[in-house]
C-alpha cells in the first residue's frame, strides 16, 4: 500500500529526545505500510543520520533522514520535510515529544472528514511546585494550532508556501501557518483524540531573559496578518512600558541632575518591578535559588522584551510596538 501520512520530526542534537520520540513514532496504530517518519536534521549530523538508520526497522514504517542545507531554523527544517514527503497528508511535531498510539490515527481521521488542516491535543505534565519558566511553557498547551501537533494536506501547505523561513526560531512560525491558511480559506479543526504528551525539558537559570530575543518575530507576525494579530495574540503586558518608563524617568533624572525626578523614577521602577516579581511567583515554586531569578529577570525582561520589539520592527520594517 502507499504512504498515507508523512510525519515530519524536525531535530537539531537532541539525540536522546529522537529516539525517545521514533520509539513513540514506530508504534503508531496505523498500519506500518500507510505512513513514513521523515527526521529533517537542522544539524546535518551524523550521529543523527546514524540513529535514523538505526530505526529504519524492516516491518516497522519508513524512516527517511532529510539533511537540512539551504536555510536553518524550525521553519526550514520543517518545509525541508514536507517536501520530502511521500504522503499527501502530513503530521508534524518535535523531537522532545511523546505521541500516544493513537495520535496518528486521530489527526488522519481528521483530515479525511475534509479539513484541510487540524491541530490535536497537547499535554504538558507539571509538578505540584512549577517553576515559572514550567508553568509558562506548559501555556503552549492552551494554544491553537502548535507544529507540535498538527496536521495538514499537502495541497494546503503548497498554497500557502509552507513555513516562513524567515522565523529562524521556534517563535510564531506555527501562528503564522495557521494565520495563513485561515486567510486562504482553508477548513481547519480540532482533533481531540490526537493527543500529544509534551514533557518540559529543564532550563538554565534566567532562561526567561534569553527568551525575550524571540519576540522580534512577533513584528514579522504582525506585518502579515495585522487583522489576526489584533485578534488573536496577547499583547505586550502595559506593565512592561511602565517599567521601562520608569527607567527613562530616572536616567533623564541623572541625566539633569535633578534629585526628586531620580527619587520618582527610581520608587516607581521599584514599586513596578516587585509586584511583577509578586505576580511571577504566585502559585510556583519558592525555593531560594528561584525566587532570586524571579527577582533579577522581572528586572530585566520589560526594558529586554521592549528592545526586542523595537529591533524586531526595525528588522521587518513595520510600525510595532
Amino acid at each position: 500500500m502507499s504512504v498515507r501520512v508523512s510525519v515530519v520530526v524536525p531535530t537539531y542534537r537532541r539525540h536522546p529526545l529522537l529516539v525517545r520520540c521514533l520509539k513513540a513514532l514506530v508504534e503508531q496504530d496505523v498500519a506500518p505500510t500507510n505512513y513514513e517518519v521523515i527526521v529533517a536534521d537542522d544539524a546535518d549530523c551524523e550521529e543523527t543520520r546514524r540513529i535514523v538508520e538505526r530505526w529504519a526497522i524492516v516491518g516497522g514504517p519508513a524512516i527517511r533522514y532529510v539533511p537540512v542545507r539551504h536555510a536553518h531554523g524550525p521553519a526550514a527544517a520543517r518545509n525541508a520535510g514536507w517536501q520530502a514527503a511521500s504522503g499527501e497528508a502530513i503530521a508534524f511535531t518535535d523531537d522532545d515529544c511523546l505521541p500516544t498510539s493513537g495520535w496518528l490515527a486521530a489527526g488522519l481521521a481528521a483530515l479525511d472528514a475534509g479539513a484541510d488542516a487540524a491541530w490535536g491535543e497537547l499535554e504538558m505534565p507539571l509538578s505540584a511546585t512549577p517553576t515559572d519558566y514550567e508553568r509558562d511553557a506548559a501555556g503552549l498547551a492552551r494554544a491553537e494550532f502548535v507544529t507540535a501537533n498538527c496536521f495538514c494536506t499537502k495541497d494546503a501547505l503548497a498554497r500557502v508556501g509552507g513555513f516562513d523561513e524567515r522565523f529562524r526560531t521556534a517563535w510564531r512560525e506555527d501562528s503564522d501557518l495557521y494565520f495563513s491558511l485561515l486567510e486562504c480559506g482553508c477548513r481547519i479543526v480540532y482533533a481531540p483524540d490526537a493527543l500529544m504528551i509534551h514533557p518540559i525539558r529543564p532550563a538554565p537559570w534566567g532562561v526567561s531573559l534569553r527568551q525575550q530575543s524571540k519576540t522580534r518575530f512577533d513584528a514579522l507576525l504582525f506585518r502579515k496578518h495585522p487583522t489576526l494579530y489584533r485578534d488573536r495574540i496577547q499583547p505586550m503586558p502595559l506593565t512592561y512600558y511602565a517599567i521601562a518608563g520608569s527607567l527613562l524617568v530616572l536616567l533623564a533624572g541623572l541625566m539633569a541632575a535633578w534629585r526628586p525626578l531620580v527619587w520618582a523614577g527610581f520608587a516607581t521602577w521599584l514599586w513596578l518591578t516587585v509586584a511583577f516579581c509578586r505576580s511571577r511567583l504566585r502559585g510556583v515554586s519558592k525555593a531560594p535559588i528561584h525566587v532570586a531569578e524571579m527577582f533579577v529577570t522581572s528586572a530585566l525582561i520589560p526594558p529586554l522584551s521592549l528592545y526586542w520589539r523595537l529591533r524586531g520592527a526595525w528588522q521587518f520594517r513595520v510600525f510595532f510596538f
